[in-house]
């Protein structure tokens, strides 16, 4: 099966005739973190088409002849509704116009290119379009792709495989009605979900004021976030991450990927940035811990709107950020796990005063939007300040970055020790805190 797929692909992958290139792009790069796969582009009269089926290589996707020119493609929950030769696609009770219609040639269905770029990317979660390399990124826990067998037995009920070491169950910004990757099965095992601050168009802050190397905290997080992962795993806990790639995730889909994957804990990494009018901005320095409530210091209200600014690049159709009643459901939902939150900030302050050159700022509350949808103790770590020049070197430095890795891992392990001992103490359930 194997030896088939492959050589289905390299027929897929191989070049168009000449005369074929001069009106389309050879083939579609389909890409997620690891792996890259080429679909071939057929040119025609209307412009580049391709074969919806043989995407399955990287998505789940099944496409279903249903009747004459009537065709339906379904994938990651979204179903679309094409008709051969008409130039329109359904997407639910929506109707999106297409550059040219879908057609029938020798037996294959084939649709525009441009229902891959512009379309898909808007309707199907865990896909985007990178225009940059003209290229489908995709997110999520299908990771490694699907057979078309597989894709097809997917449509019956069955799930997907999972990869808890090295699959992300990123969504896109753009996740709408609940429509999350498949849920992976919990092996009777903790489970951490690591999210990466910023990303993509995000690059959150910038640094360092005074000059160095120039730093971006999408970049930072991320390293500390896949250090973190491997450092967790290594202590026997599966680990979840928001993302694994340069990309941008919705600040309220990083706690509904939480929410899915039936996560015990929740760990946002964070570099700080310090306030131009401070007196010496340059010179601020140090490490703190949020638990998500209402910010009580105007230092924590600053870092608060500072890392809900991300919501700015996302679709403008999501809820506001200042939606008094939806922050007040949310930190109702929350409140069951303030106190354990404020445990595990304090256990990380601990362990990162150990070795962290800088100072401990201490544990603090704010409402930061990351945290308001993840339903389980979770904190935001802020572990330096990328505009002090020796912090931004120190956040930078890869060996410094598993350091950082290791402290809040062992402060996770610490609690859900702690955590252990109490439910042992009185009772299985008692009281509120890691989920089950």
């Amino acid at each position: 099966m194997i030896g088939a797929l492959f050589a289905a692909f390299q027929v897929a992958a191989a070049p168009l005739p000449q005369s074929q290139t001069a009106q389309s792009p050879q083939s579609l790069v389909i890409r997620d973190a690891t792996q890259s796969v080429r679909v071939a582009v057929v040119a025609s009269p209307n412009g580049p088409m391709l074969r919806p089926d043989l995407l399955a290589a990287m998505v789940p996707i099944v496409v279903r002849h249903d009747s004459g020119s009537f065709y339906t493609i379904e994938v990651e929950g979204t179903r679309l509704q094409l008709e051969s030769g008409v130039a329109i696609v359904r997407v639910g009770g929506e109707t999106r116009p297409l550059a040219s219609p879908p057609t029938v040639t020798n037996g294959h269905f084939l649709v525009p290119l441009q229902l891959i770029s512009e379309v898909f990317p808007k309707v199907v979660p865990n896909t985007r379009w990178d225009a940059d390399s003209s290229q489908l990124v995709v997110f999520g826990s299908t990771r490694g792709g699907l057979t078309p067998k597989n894709a097809a037995k997917q449509n019956v009920g069955e799930q997907p495989p999972v990869s808890r070491r090295s699959a992300s169950l990123a969504t896109s910004a753009s996740v709408s009605g609940g429509r999350l990757p498949p849920v992976p099965v919990k092996h009777n095992r903790r489970t951490i979900v690591v999210d990466a601050g910023h990303g993509g168009v995000d690059n959150g802050m910038t640094g360092p004021i005074g000059g160095g190397p120039r730093i971006y905290e999408k970049t930072i997080t991320l390293a500390v976030a896949m250090k973190l992962g491997e450092q967790l795993e290594a202590r026997g806990v599966d680990v979840v991450y928001t993302r694994t790639a340069d990309t941008l995730i919705a600040l309220d889909d990083r706690g509904r990927i939480a929410n899915r994957a039936n996560g015990d804990l929740f760990i946002s990494i964070h570099v700080n940035a310090a306030n131009p009018n401070w007196k010496d901005p340059g010179g601020s320095r140090g490490f703190e811990t949020y638990f998500l409530s209402e910010a009580r210091t105007e230092d924590a209200r600053r870092v608060e709107h500072m890392e809900n600014e991300s919501i700015q690049f996302e679709d403008s159709s999501k809820p506001s950020a200042d939606d008094p009643l939806g922050f007040i459901k949310a930190d109702m939902a929350q409140n069951e796990h303030l106190r354990e939150s404020s445990e595990l900030a304090d256990i990380i302050q601990q362990r990162l005063g150990k070795m962290h050159p800088g100072p401990s700022r201490g544990v603090k509350q704010a409402g930061f939007r990351v945290l308001v949808t993840a339903y389980m103790p979770a904190v935001l770590v802020e572990i330096g300040f990328g505009t002090n020049p020796r912090e931004a070197a120190f956040l930078s430095d890869p060996a410094k970055q598993s350091a950082i890795a290791a402290a809040v891992a062992d402060a996770a392990m610490t609690y859900l020790r702690r955590y252990e001992d109490r439910t042992k103490a009185n009772g299985a359930g008692a009281g509120g805190g890691v989920n089950r």
